[in-house]
């Protein structure tokens, strides 16, 4: 279903699963000594920040506060941060792989939180990678262009 034609609740349990992983991403990290290691930091703050501008923007969309500020181009924002989203996960995901084996050795319970917090990012990652995707569509439109605007009268 096309972006535009989901606002409100519709739109908002669509995008549940950037919130749900990002949200383990950061809880396995923080139950780490993370702070020992400079590299985790990084993770933690991409993480914890995305997350939090998720949540804000998961709380403009239920309540459709967005219809309210109605001079703000939606979609070329939530295009804009899905796909600054999807970069920095890319970085916070290369960070946190390569430094699982540095930071700990393997079997231990850290080893295996770093491990998972690395396959969580991944999936955070391709998610904002999705959701960047179908966010530019949005902001490009529902799949109309000159020509069929032309030939279906200007209603396509």
């Amino acid at each position: 279903m096309p972006e535009e034609v989901l606002l409100g609740p519709q739109r908002v349990w669509k995008d549940q699963g950037d919130e749900v992983l990002g949200l383990l991403v950061w809880a396995l990290i923080a139950d780490t000594p993370y702070h020992l290691y400079p590299a985790y930091g990084w993770v933690m703050f991409v993480a914890v920040f995305l997350w939090l501008v998720t949540i804000v923007f998961f709380i403009l969309y239920l309540f459709q506060l967005h219809m309210k500020l109605y001079m703000v181009p939606w979609p070329l924002v939530l295009m804009i941060f899905n796909v600054g989203a999807t970069v920095l996960y890319i970085t916070a995901f290369i960070t946190c792989s390569a430094s699982v084996e540095l930071t700990s050795l393997k079997g231990t319970r850290q080893y295996n939180q770093r491990a998972a917090a690395s396959f969580f990012s991944c999936l955070v990652m391709i998610a904002y990678g999705v959701s960047a995707f179908f966010s530019f569509q949005a902001w490009r439109g529902l799949g109309s262009n000159a020509a069929t605007s032309q030939m279906a009268g200007g209603y396509a």
